[in-house]
């Protein structure tokens, strides 16, 4: 007789249509899931008898209000876990922003792969929509300036006539005089937790043993965290904790319930030392590593008369996290010790190509909440840990006022 093996698991993923109504079986859009573990599973309270009985045994133990839990765990890689982003973020992904075109922007090289490009006309770039954390390629260079072109760049400081950041690949911006008409385009989609029209997804996940032609459906499921972690040296992981509230014994059964799926993702997997990541605008350089959680504070309660739960309240959407840096003076320990607002931009590609895929995340407002210092006979280290929080200065999004976005976090995908 077979036996399960987790290598021969499929997991599929499918948006449902709304909540309390299981994704059919022939939908276009459910997809597999790459992962390295995922452990969702029914689970349900017991109650056992307290009953006092002279033959001095237990007489009873009961089942009561089931619930979906476990967690999908697996290695970061661009347009594989969208679905689930825009979920616990709560807005769907969106068109990334396009500064032009222009014809008076002239580039010019800082040191190593930054540089800055600097339009003649006020009004440029902050009203096109483009914000610090962005992520664009030029096009319209020509001569020595086509260098320029079709590369990954990362805004970490930006007016309305002056963007100034890095070349993801590591190559230098090459100095330009004016007069090409030249495009700043976004790369791909952003999402980002919104102040208002905040959305509402509902999975369906199915687990398929495809070896002992077993399948588990689980609805009415929502991702209640987001675990990121970017060591600097290995790979990146991603974790969504799930929660949900049904599966349905009907859809337990042989052979697999989803008909139609597309195929998993096949973008490269992110490592943190492709890359790179500003704190206030400055690169860090002695980064060791750098983690965070984004929480969606889910609730649900039982209710008399039934075995399902009714809904997953949503709660505040909270992130928080850590750095970990070589001490090499007093910058980020004074951070903590002023209590001094910063910005966090990051963005990690699968490669060292010019164009290569990326994740970008942007925390426009972060505090630090310690710096505390290991010892031992190496290089000291700083631990930081950090909460993100809600950018009430930045743009709502509309108005194209300033340089950030009216947010806590914004992530762009550059596959999307």
């Amino acid at each position: 007789m077979a036996t399960a093996s987790g290598i021969e698991k499929k997991l599929i993923l499918a948006p449902q249509a709304a909540q309390g109504t299981v994704a059919v079986a022939a939908l276009a859009t459910a997809q597999y899931l790459r992962r390295v573990t995922s452990s969702l599973d029914m689970t349900k309270d017991t109650f056992e008898s307290k009953e006092m009985r002279d033959d001095r045994q237990v007489g009873d133990m009961r089942h009561g209000v089931q619930s979906i839990e476990g967690t999908i765990a697996g290695e970061l890689s661009p347009g594989t876990y969208a679905l689930l982003m825009a979920a616990i973020l709560r807005k769907a992904f969106v068109a990334a922003a396009i500064g032009g075109p222009e014809s008076d922007v002239t580039a010019a090289s800082i040191a190593g792969a930054a540089g800055t490009f600097t339009s003649a006309v006020t009004g440029t770039f902050i009203t096109d929509g483009l914000k610090v954390g962005d992520v664009g390629r030029w096009t319209g260079f020509t001569g020595a300036g086509v260098a320029n072109n079709a590369r990954n760049f990362l805004i970490t400081a930006l007016t309305e006539v002056v963007m100034t950041g890095t070349m993801l690949d590591g190559d230098p911006v090459v100095a330009m005089a004016g007069g090409d008409a030249v495009t700043f385009t976004g790369v791909g989609k952003k999402t980002w937790t919104p102040a208002t029209a905040h959305t509402e997804d509902w999975f369906s996940i199915e687990h398929y043993f495809s070896d002992v032609d077993l399948s588990e459906v689980f609805w009415d499921c929502k991702p209640n965290t987001m675990a990121i972690k970017l060591p600097a040296s290995g790979m990146a992981t991603i974790d969504f904790g799930m929660m949900g509230l049904r599966v349905n014994r009907l859809l337990t059964g042989t052979s697999p319930y989803f008909t139609a799926v597309l195929a998993a993702s096949s973008s490269g997997i992110l490592a943190a030392i492709n890359g790179a990541l500003y704190v206030q605008g400055v690169k860090v350089a002695l980064l060791t590593g750098i983690d965070f959680d984004v929480a969606a504070g889910l609730t649900s309660d039982g209710v008399v008369g039934s075995n399902y739960k009714p809904d997953l309240f949503d709660g505040r959407v909270t992130v928080k996290g850590n750095m970990t840096v070589f001490f090499e003076d007093a910058t980020f320990r004074d951070y903590f010790v002023d209590e001094t607002e910063v910005s966090i931009c990051a963005a990690f590609t699968t490669s060292n190509e010019a164009t290569a895929d990326f994740l970008a995340f942007t925390m426009p407002r972060v505090k630090v909440g310690g710096a505390a210092k290991d010892d031992g006979e190496k290089g000291i280290v700083q631990t930081l840990p950090f909460v993100a929080l809600f950018d009430t200065g930045g743009d709502d999004g509309t108005t194209c006022t300033v340089d950030s976005l009216a947010t806590t976090l914004s992530i762009q995908d550059s596959t999307l």
